[in-house]
């Protein structure tokens, strides 16, 4: 029998990177592959708040670019059977369909076509608890780990942002192979800190 691998990945839906990396993720485990992914949750505007201006979570002017995050994270801990399918689909709406997911009809309607009743989700994140799970987690992972954005894939005590820069296109083994190839670096290459081309290949 296949050993499972246990290993977490940020994400924020409005990132091109971690819509990549996920739909590996997403692709992968739809075709059958052996891995204990954690979802984390990770909000990029409290990367960028300047010094001196209140946190992300405290700012109403900010709370827009939260309800994406907190409706997947309604959907990770309260329907987990519909979270791939929720999750795949507020990527497409951001990144194939070019929607503004501050709009919470998009958010809605992303919701809808991953399977669940959106209307009741968005009932979670106004009670408040989705955007607090956003953000202990989001801490946690900054305390613990220093990670600074998305994706970030961890394994154990490690932590390593990474950029794929194509997408699986629905191929599973490929997206196996991928996200194969990041684990083996990230666990078995430890002394490789730095690896970027100089030039992207298109």
């Amino acid at each position: 029998m296949t050993q499972r691998r246990a290993f977490a990945v940020t994400w924020d839906y409005r990132c091109p990177f971690a819509r990549n990396a996920h739909e590996h993720l997403l692709d992968g485990l739809e075709d059958g592959a052996p891995w204990d992914v954690t979802f984390v949750p990770f909000f990029l505007d409290q990367v960028h708040v300047a010094e001196g201006a209140p946190a992300a979570w405290d700012d109403p002017d900010r709370q827009p670019n939260l309800d994406a995050l907190a409706a997947g994270v309604v959907v990770r801990d309260r329907y987990p059977e519909r979270f791939t399918a929720v999750h795949r689909a507020l990527f497409e709406a951001r990144h194939d369909q070019g929607g503004d997911l501050r709009d919470r009809a998009v958010v809605a309607a992303a919701l809808e076509r991953g399977g669940v009743d959106a209307a009741a989700v968005l009932a979670e994140v106004d009670d408040g608890w989705p955007a607090e799970t956003v953000r202990k987690e989001h801490e946690r992972v900054v305390a613990d780990l220093d990670v600074f954005g998305v994706p970030t894939f961890i394994s154990g005590t490690s932590a390593v942002f990474v950029r794929l820069m194509e997408r699986p296109a629905g191929d599973g083994p490929r997206a196996r192979r991928a996200v194969e190839r990041v684990l083996d670096l990230i666990e078995e290459h430890p002394e490789l800190n730095e690896f970027k081309h100089t030039r992207v290949a298109r």
